[in-house]
């Protein structure tokens, strides 16, 4: 557990009963920290568990999901054993969350700036014309050239980057000290996606937050984040400072995924890639999740999963070959 951080997260797990003897292991046992005004980057393919590690922070999974075990201690409270009604009071004011298809977490029957005038009157206890007109102000921050008729539209009057602006803007509205950002730019083109990682980097300046940022997209680890955690299986298999990962990849899948990418200084007439998919949740493989598609696997690898080792201060790696 760190001292003096915004979020730890311990043991945590969260698991989803398909049936009575198929149990989905989305998120297994999970440790990590966040630091006030820190970007950690949640780095893994689909099915890696790295949503379902931050809908578990909102407590916002679905049943048949749940969970299990561990604590989510966030500002010196245990956000798992809050009740619905108190977690919905730390949800949007103290902790943000920017979904990665605005279109389906915007609801499509209010305008916009009826949906961030509600934020604000729940959350900061603002009368209603306070509301509109720190509504206004906050499209502005963001970037509505038309921040007062942008108030009146509806989602689907708003282009993809202009959805996505509109739920940073509800997301901020209430001062979070924690964004979380699942994906926030996966349904945008390449230039949107640029504006808007920037538009997050400068709120999460301008603000002071700390932003969790979820994705698959080692480009955009480079470029935003602090520290980066590798997620695979449920787990996380590496963990270590941006600067450190792209210079020492540690474990084999990170080494796979930054092979997979290809680089201006290299010529190469194939990119890399890591053989097989990701193990669905209730099936992994006994030993160590990532054996069946590793080019170092050993016997002990398929006999028991290995521990997350420090290899050197703040670098952490789950693989037997630095034991």
């Amino acid at each position: 557990m760190a001292q003096n951080a915004l979020l730890n997260v311990e043991g945590l797990k969260t698991y989803f009963d398909l049936d009575k003897k198929l149990i989905a292991k989305a998120v297994d046992g999970v440790d990590f920290s966040i630091n006030p005004g820190e970007t950690v980057a949640l780095v893994g393919e689909s099915g890696s568990g790295k949503s379902i590690t931050s809908l578990s922070i909102m407590k916002l999974v679905n049943k048949p999901g749940k969970i299990k075990e561990g604590k989510i201690l966030f500002g010196g409270k245990d956000l798992v054993s809050l009740s619905d009604k108190e977690m919905s009071t730390v949800r949007g004011s103290e902790i943000g969350m920017i979904f990665q298809e605005p279109m389906t977490a915007l609801n499509p029957v209010f305008t916009i700036g009826n949906q961030i005038v509600e934020t604000l009157i729940r959350h900061k206890k603002l009368t209603k014309k306070q509301a509109y007109q720190r509504g206004v102000e906050l499209l502005r921050i963001v970037g509505f050239p038309r921040a007062e008729e942008t108030m009146k539209e509806y989602p689907h009057q708003l282009s993809g980057g202009m959805r996505q602006r509109a739920m940073i803007a509800i997301a901020i509205s209430c001062d979070p000290k924690l964004l979380i950002a699942d994906e926030p730019t996966t349904a945008l083109d390449v230039t949107i996606q640029a504006q808007i990682l920037d538009l997050l980097d400068e709120m999460k300046k301008k603000f002071n937050m700390a932003v969790l940022l979820i994705t698959h997209d080692l480009g955009v680890v480079a470029e935003y984040a602090d520290r980066v955690m590798v997620m695979y299986g449920g787990q996380i298999v590496e963990e270590t400072t941006v600067e450190r990962l792209f210079e020492e990849p540690k474990h084999p899948y990170t080494s796979g995924l930054l092979e997979s990418l290809p680089a201006l200084d290299k010529d190469v007439d194939r990119l890399g890639s890591i053989k097989g998919t990701v193990p669905p949740a209730y099936n992994f493989p006994v030993g160590c999740r990532f054996s069946d598609r590793c080019p170092h696997v050993m016997d002990k690898c398929r006999q028991a999963n290995p521990d997350l080792y420090a290899t050197e201060p703040g670098h952490n790696v789950r693989c037997y070959l630095y034991e």
